[in-house]
């Protein structure tokens, strides 16, 4: 079994893959702690999914080294497969088997002792004892979530890797699914998300931002718009089209999102900015102007625009 106690629970030191001459990967280096919540933040493409799969094994680095759970990335891959619960991308169980079916067919994937007895448990802890056979791909978005999540929890991992777990949900069930990651959380089991929802980075410890194959930033996540050191004015009012116009076109502005009826103005140059905002604000003018804590979403969006820039990449690659 994993090493008891073993901190850090992942560990990798310049994780590099290609694919002939993309880079997916591209000298990833990441620490994560035991019991977090770990948000892998990124648009899509951005090289999540081979991080997280060399991460469990599943895939060979051309370079760079890591350690999961304690054992060796490059030479422990059964230990950490067995070690390690992993929900891909799509959704992935059988919709043509029933629900006890999948739970078996994942235990016995897993070796998990006692199978029929886990398998009981699991459907008692869903709710779902009486409908163990009913087939899995009737089950609603948010239940085949919980079903596959409880699936790759039967062995008892230390650790959880979740691939974009919530992509096509509804809120409701995306709220949900995020309470159970919490409890999980707070059990001890160190769980990895990847998603491209700004609103679900809120909800980890830590995150690590990756665009195009290559780590931007990454620290608790209560600290990351001070890394970024980024001010941020809030407005609202008439006339927002003509005004958000002006302020792009202003070059001590970085950066202008459209928040539902506000404006939020961004820059890392707070003298310019304030400077803008003291013009612009004038006795005449009947919009409300408010300095506010520059938000993880706001630094997202500036990360992403920077991320672009640096790597001359317009709207970034497809896959």
């Amino acid at each position: 079994s994993a090493r008891s106690g073993y901190a850090p629970v992942i560990e990798t030191i310049k994780l590099t893959k290609k694919y002939g001459d993309l880079i997916a990967v591209n000298e990833i280096s990441l620490k994560l702690t035991e019991g977090d919540v770990f948000g892998f933040i990124g648009p899509n493409g951005s090289g999540k999914t081979t991080t997280i799969r060399m991460m469990c094994a599943l895939l060979t680095p051309d370079g760079g080294e890591g350690h999961t759970l304690g054992y060796d990335i490059h030479k422990d891959a059964r230990a950490i497969k067995e070690n390690v619960g992993y929900m891909t991308q799509k959704f992935s169980l059988y919709g043509d088997l029933t629900i006890r079916e999948n739970l078996d067919f994942m235990a016995r994937m897993y070796r998990v002792k006692n199978r029929k007895k886990v398998v009981d448990e699991t459907l008692r802890t869903l709710g779902l004892e009486g409908r163990g056979k009913q087939l899995a791909g009737t089950l609603s978005g948010g239940w085949k979530q919980r079903l596959a999540l409880a699936a790759c929890m039967q062995h008892k991992p230390a650790l959880l890797l979740l691939d974009e777990p919530t992509a096509g949900v509804d809120p409701k069930a995306r709220r949900d699914f995020w309470d159970e990651i919490r409890q999980l959380s707070k059990q001890g089991v160190t769980v990895l998300v990847s998603t491209h929802y700004m609103d679900e980075a809120v909800q980890c410890d830590y995150i690590a931002y990756i665009a195009y194959g290559k780590k931007l930033i990454d620290g608790p996540a209560t600290e990351i718009p001070h890394q970024v050191g980024l001010t941020t004015w809030r407005v609202s009012g008439p006339d927002l089209i003509q005004l958000e116009e002006e302020l792009r076109a202003d070059p001590r502005v970085e950066q202008v999102a459209r928040f539902g009826a506000q404006l939020h103005v961004s820059s890392t140059d707070s003298a310019g900015l304030d400077a803008v905002v003291a013009e612009k604000s004038g006795e005449n003018d009947a919009r409300k102007w408010e300095k506010k804590e520059a938000e993880l979403e706001e630094v997202f969006i500036y990360l992403m625009a920077t991320a672009a820039d640096n790597f001359g990449v317009n709207g970034g690659p497809s896959a």
